[in-house]
Protein backbone atom coordinates (compact mmCIF):
# COMPACT_ATOMS: atom_id res chain seq x y z
CA UNK A 1 0.00 0.00 0.00
CA UNK A 2 1.03 3.33 -1.10
CA UNK A 3 2.32 5.78 1.66
CA UNK A 4 0.74 9.14 1.85
CA UNK A 5 2.92 12.23 3.39
CA UNK A 6 0.96 12.29 6.70
CA UNK A 7 1.89 8.32 7.20
CA UNK A 8 5.52 9.16 5.94
CA UNK A 9 5.66 11.77 8.43
CA UNK A 10 5.08 9.64 11.64
CA UNK A 11 8.90 9.25 12.11
CA UNK A 12 9.76 13.19 11.71
CA UNK A 13 8.81 14.91 15.39
CA UNK A 14 5.13 16.06 15.30
CA UNK A 15 5.65 20.24 14.56
CA UNK A 16 7.66 19.60 12.21
CA UNK A 17 5.45 17.15 10.62
CA UNK A 18 2.65 19.65 11.36
CA UNK A 19 4.08 22.22 9.48
CA UNK A 20 5.26 20.10 6.25
CA UNK A 21 1.92 19.11 6.14
CA UNK A 22 0.38 22.46 6.46
CA UNK A 23 2.55 23.34 4.13
CA UNK A 24 1.69 20.58 1.38
CA UNK A 25 -1.93 21.22 1.92
CA UNK A 26 -1.79 24.89 0.62
CA UNK A 27 -0.26 23.02 -3.41
CA UNK A 28 -4.23 22.88 -4.48
CA UNK A 29 -4.91 26.42 -4.04
CA UNK A 30 -2.25 27.85 -5.52
CA UNK A 31 -1.87 25.51 -8.67
CA UNK A 32 -5.41 26.24 -8.90
CA UNK A 33 -4.83 29.86 -8.60
CA UNK A 34 -2.36 30.64 -11.44
CA UNK A 35 -4.89 30.62 -14.41
CA UNK A 36 -6.30 33.44 -12.68
CA UNK A 37 -3.25 35.68 -11.33
CA UNK A 38 -1.31 36.44 -14.74
CA UNK A 39 0.47 39.07 -15.81
CA UNK A 40 2.45 41.89 -14.20
CA UNK A 41 1.53 44.17 -10.52
CA UNK A 42 2.24 47.72 -10.55
CA UNK A 43 5.17 46.85 -7.90
CA UNK A 44 8.51 46.00 -7.32
CA UNK A 45 10.23 43.36 -4.79
CA UNK A 46 13.13 43.91 -2.32
CA UNK A 47 15.66 43.14 -5.68
CA UNK A 48 13.90 46.03 -8.19
CA UNK A 49 12.28 43.48 -10.41
CA UNK A 50 9.21 43.84 -11.34
CA UNK A 51 6.71 41.66 -9.21
CA UNK A 52 3.72 39.29 -10.73
CA UNK A 53 0.42 39.09 -9.74
CA UNK A 54 1.28 35.52 -8.94
CA UNK A 55 3.97 36.53 -7.01
CA UNK A 56 2.21 39.15 -4.83
CA UNK A 57 -0.80 36.83 -4.21
CA UNK A 58 1.20 33.42 -3.59
CA UNK A 59 3.39 35.42 -1.15
CA UNK A 60 0.76 37.23 0.81
CA UNK A 61 -1.55 33.36 0.63
CA UNK A 62 1.02 31.64 2.14
CA UNK A 63 2.30 34.04 5.16
CA UNK A 64 -1.39 34.21 5.77
CA UNK A 65 -1.58 30.41 6.35
CA UNK A 66 1.69 30.08 7.98
CA UNK A 67 0.65 32.86 10.17
CA UNK A 68 -2.64 30.51 11.33
CA UNK A 69 -1.07 27.32 12.26
CA UNK A 70 1.03 29.01 14.89
CA UNK A 71 3.74 27.06 13.79
CA UNK A 72 6.20 29.50 12.65
CA UNK A 73 7.87 32.14 14.47
CA UNK A 74 9.32 34.77 11.50
CA UNK A 75 9.45 34.49 7.57
CA UNK A 76 12.20 35.65 5.37
CA UNK A 77 10.47 35.98 1.58
CA UNK A 78 11.82 37.12 -1.64
CA UNK A 79 9.03 39.19 -2.04
CA UNK A 80 9.63 41.39 1.45
CA UNK A 81 11.53 43.66 2.34
CA UNK A 82 12.76 42.77 5.91
CA UNK A 83 11.79 39.45 8.15
CA UNK A 84 7.92 38.97 8.37
CA UNK A 85 6.99 38.26 12.40
CA UNK A 86 4.31 35.92 12.12
CA UNK A 87 3.33 34.20 15.96
CA UNK A 88 6.23 34.65 18.95
CA UNK A 89 5.14 31.45 20.37
CA UNK A 90 6.23 29.84 17.02
CA UNK A 91 8.74 27.10 16.84
CA UNK A 92 10.15 27.47 13.09
CA UNK A 93 12.02 30.61 11.22
CA UNK A 94 10.55 30.22 7.23
CA UNK A 95 12.58 31.18 4.45
CA UNK A 96 10.25 31.29 1.46
CA UNK A 97 10.46 31.64 -2.05
CA UNK A 98 6.57 31.47 -2.81
CA UNK A 99 6.59 31.03 -6.83
CA UNK A 100 9.72 30.76 -8.37
CA UNK A 101 10.01 30.49 -12.53
CA UNK A 102 6.60 32.44 -12.09
CA UNK A 103 7.91 34.38 -15.20
CA UNK A 104 7.18 30.83 -16.69
CA UNK A 105 3.41 31.69 -16.28
CA UNK A 106 2.75 33.12 -19.57
CA UNK A 107 4.28 30.84 -21.20
CA UNK A 108 2.97 27.94 -19.20
CA UNK A 109 6.33 26.11 -18.40
CA UNK A 110 7.41 24.89 -14.73
CA UNK A 111 6.99 26.92 -11.92
CA UNK A 112 7.60 26.22 -8.17
CA UNK A 113 7.58 27.12 -4.23
CA UNK A 114 10.66 26.35 -2.24
CA UNK A 115 10.65 26.39 1.80
CA UNK A 116 13.45 26.01 3.83
CA UNK A 117 13.01 25.33 8.19
CA UNK A 118 15.03 26.73 10.54
CA UNK A 119 14.50 26.45 14.25
CA UNK A 120 17.76 29.09 14.92
CA UNK A 121 16.85 32.36 14.38
CA UNK A 122 17.33 33.81 10.74
CA UNK A 123 19.32 34.72 8.59
CA UNK A 124 21.48 31.70 9.79
CA UNK A 125 24.04 29.54 7.62
CA UNK A 126 22.02 27.04 5.33
CA UNK A 127 23.52 24.18 6.91
CA UNK A 128 21.57 24.84 10.37
CA UNK A 129 18.43 23.96 8.05
CA UNK A 130 15.83 21.14 10.27
CA UNK A 131 14.34 20.54 6.53
CA UNK A 132 14.04 21.58 3.28
CA UNK A 133 11.29 21.42 0.75
CA UNK A 134 9.60 22.43 -2.74
CA UNK A 135 6.57 21.99 -4.84
CA UNK A 136 6.50 21.57 -8.41
CA UNK A 137 3.64 22.49 -10.11
CA UNK A 138 4.02 20.90 -13.45
CA UNK A 139 2.02 18.17 -15.40
CA UNK A 140 2.14 16.43 -11.80
CA UNK A 141 2.09 18.67 -8.84
CA UNK A 142 5.17 16.97 -6.87
CA UNK A 143 6.42 17.86 -3.47
CA UNK A 144 9.96 16.51 -2.21
CA UNK A 145 11.12 17.85 1.38
CA UNK A 146 14.45 16.46 2.84
CA UNK A 147 15.32 16.03 6.25
CA UNK A 148 18.90 15.05 7.49
CA UNK A 149 19.66 11.95 5.23
CA UNK A 150 16.44 11.55 4.05
CA UNK A 151 14.87 13.02 0.70
CA UNK A 152 11.36 11.45 -0.59
CA UNK A 153 9.59 12.61 -3.32
CA UNK A 154 5.06 13.06 -3.37
CA UNK A 155 2.63 12.83 -6.18
CA UNK A 156 -0.59 14.70 -5.62
CA UNK A 157 -3.75 12.59 -6.06
CA UNK A 158 -7.58 12.77 -5.18
CA UNK A 159 -5.86 11.35 -1.82
CA UNK A 160 -3.10 13.78 -1.01
CA UNK A 161 0.18 13.96 -1.75
CA UNK A 162 1.23 9.66 -1.80
CA UNK A 163 4.66 8.63 -1.66
CA UNK A 164 6.77 8.10 -5.35
CA UNK A 165 10.00 7.87 -4.09
CA UNK A 166 11.79 8.28 -0.53
CA UNK A 167 16.12 7.90 0.39
CA UNK A 168 16.82 9.48 -2.92
CA UNK A 169 19.93 9.66 -4.14
CA UNK A 170 21.65 11.33 -7.23
CA UNK A 171 21.95 8.94 -10.17
CA UNK A 172 25.69 8.48 -11.08
CA UNK A 173 28.19 10.05 -12.38
CA UNK A 174 24.91 11.88 -13.82
CA UNK A 175 23.27 13.24 -17.30
CA UNK A 176 22.49 16.25 -17.49
CA UNK A 177 24.18 20.35 -16.88
CA UNK A 178 21.38 23.14 -16.40
CA UNK A 179 23.08 26.86 -16.32
CA UNK A 180 22.05 30.29 -16.28
CA UNK A 181 23.23 33.57 -17.25
CA UNK A 182 24.57 34.20 -21.11
CA UNK A 183 27.33 32.17 -21.96
CA UNK A 184 29.71 35.28 -23.13
CA UNK A 185 29.31 36.34 -19.49
CA UNK A 186 31.02 33.05 -18.10
CA UNK A 187 33.89 33.28 -16.29
CA UNK A 188 36.92 31.88 -18.63
CA UNK A 189 37.68 28.81 -16.07
CA UNK A 190 34.00 28.27 -15.96
CA UNK A 191 33.32 28.26 -19.62
CA UNK A 192 36.47 25.52 -19.93
CA UNK A 193 34.45 23.70 -17.40
CA UNK A 194 31.56 23.53 -19.64
CA UNK A 195 33.13 22.48 -22.60
CA UNK A 196 34.40 19.36 -20.71
CA UNK A 197 31.10 18.44 -19.70
CA UNK A 198 29.90 19.26 -23.38
CA UNK A 199 32.80 16.55 -24.54
CA UNK A 200 31.69 14.15 -21.87
CA UNK A 201 28.38 13.88 -23.25
CA UNK A 202 26.48 15.74 -20.53
CA UNK A 203 23.09 17.32 -22.30
CA UNK A 204 21.76 20.99 -21.51
CA UNK A 205 18.63 21.03 -19.49
CA UNK A 206 17.51 24.85 -18.54
CA UNK A 207 14.03 25.90 -17.93
CA UNK A 208 14.41 28.90 -15.82
CA UNK A 209 13.01 27.37 -12.73
CA UNK A 210 14.99 26.62 -10.29
CA UNK A 211 12.61 24.27 -8.55
CA UNK A 212 12.49 22.16 -12.30
CA UNK A 213 15.99 22.37 -12.92
CA UNK A 214 16.59 21.12 -9.87
CA UNK A 215 14.18 18.37 -9.98
CA UNK A 216 15.86 17.00 -13.02
CA UNK A 217 19.08 17.00 -11.48
CA UNK A 218 17.85 15.27 -8.33
CA UNK A 219 16.11 12.42 -11.00
CA UNK A 220 19.33 12.52 -13.53
CA UNK A 221 22.26 13.23 -12.10
CA UNK A 222 24.69 16.18 -13.03
CA UNK A 223 24.97 19.76 -11.89
CA UNK A 224 23.18 23.19 -12.43
CA UNK A 225 24.77 26.07 -12.01
CA UNK A 226 23.79 30.01 -11.56
CA UNK A 227 27.78 30.98 -11.98
CA UNK A 228 29.39 34.03 -10.80
CA UNK A 229 29.21 36.57 -14.06
CA UNK A 230 31.62 38.90 -15.33
CA UNK A 231 28.87 41.53 -15.36
CA UNK A 232 27.35 39.73 -11.75
CA UNK A 233 30.20 38.72 -9.51
CA UNK A 234 27.22 37.17 -7.12
CA UNK A 235 25.50 35.53 -10.00
CA UNK A 236 21.33 36.04 -9.16
CA UNK A 237 20.15 33.38 -6.92
CA UNK A 238 19.62 34.36 -3.19
CA UNK A 239 21.59 32.75 -0.38
CA UNK A 240 18.61 32.51 1.94
CA UNK A 241 15.39 31.68 -0.12
CA UNK A 242 16.81 29.78 -2.42
CA UNK A 243 20.71 28.27 -3.02
CA UNK A 244 20.10 27.00 0.96
CA UNK A 245 17.01 25.34 0.40
CA UNK A 246 18.19 23.32 -2.59
CA UNK A 247 21.64 23.09 -1.56
CA UNK A 248 20.54 21.42 1.42
CA UNK A 249 18.13 18.83 -0.39
CA UNK A 250 20.95 18.07 -2.69
CA UNK A 251 22.91 17.32 0.40
CA UNK A 252 20.97 14.73 1.88
CA UNK A 253 20.76 13.10 -1.78
CA UNK A 254 24.39 12.64 -1.86
CA UNK A 255 25.58 15.46 -3.32
CA UNK A 256 27.19 18.82 -3.00
CA UNK A 257 27.09 22.29 -3.69
CA UNK A 258 29.80 25.31 -3.61
CA UNK A 259 29.91 29.34 -4.33
CA UNK A 260 33.46 28.64 -5.85
CA UNK A 261 35.10 28.38 -2.82
CA UNK A 262 32.92 26.61 -0.07
CA UNK A 263 29.60 24.72 0.38
CA UNK A 264 26.67 26.95 0.14
CA UNK A 265 25.48 25.71 3.33
CA UNK A 266 28.53 27.23 4.81
CA UNK A 267 28.12 30.83 3.99
CA UNK A 268 27.51 32.71 6.65
CA UNK A 269 24.82 35.42 5.65
CA UNK A 270 25.66 38.93 5.90
CA UNK A 271 21.97 40.26 4.93
CA UNK A 272 18.54 38.69 3.99
CA UNK A 273 19.39 40.05 0.34
CA UNK A 274 22.46 38.34 -0.19
CA UNK A 275 22.87 36.86 -3.31
CA UNK A 276 25.48 33.89 -4.37
CA UNK A 277 26.99 31.91 -6.96
CA UNK A 278 25.21 28.87 -6.97
CA UNK A 279 26.41 25.18 -8.03
CA UNK A 280 24.75 22.20 -6.95
CA UNK A 281 25.03 18.22 -8.35
CA UNK A 282 27.19 15.32 -7.84
CA UNK A 283 29.53 15.41 -5.36
CA UNK A 284 32.30 14.47 -8.15
CA UNK A 285 30.84 17.51 -10.42
CA UNK A 286 31.36 20.12 -7.70
CA UNK A 287 34.66 18.86 -6.59
CA UNK A 288 35.80 19.28 -9.75
CA UNK A 289 34.52 22.26 -10.65
CA UNK A 290 35.77 23.67 -7.15
CA UNK A 291 38.92 23.20 -7.95
CA UNK A 292 39.17 24.31 -11.26
CA UNK A 293 37.44 27.86 -10.45
CA UNK A 294 39.82 28.14 -7.01
CA UNK A 295 42.78 27.56 -9.35
CA UNK A 296 41.98 30.10 -11.97
CA UNK A 297 41.58 32.72 -9.40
Amino acid sequence: MTKTLKEHLEKVDNELASLILKISELANMISSELPYRRGKADTKNVFGEVQLIADKWADQFIIDELRKSGLVKTLVSEEQPEIVKLDEKGIFNITLDPLDGSSNIESNNLVGTIIGIYKKDLPTPGKNLVAAMYILYGPVTTLVYATQGNVSEFINTKKGFVLREENIKLPEPGKLYSIGGLRKEWVPSFKKYVEELEAQGYKLRYGGSFVGDTNQILHYGGIFAYPELTTKPNGKLRLLVESNTMSFIIKQAGGASTNGKCSVLEIEPKNITQRVPTYIGNKNLIEKLEKILIKEK
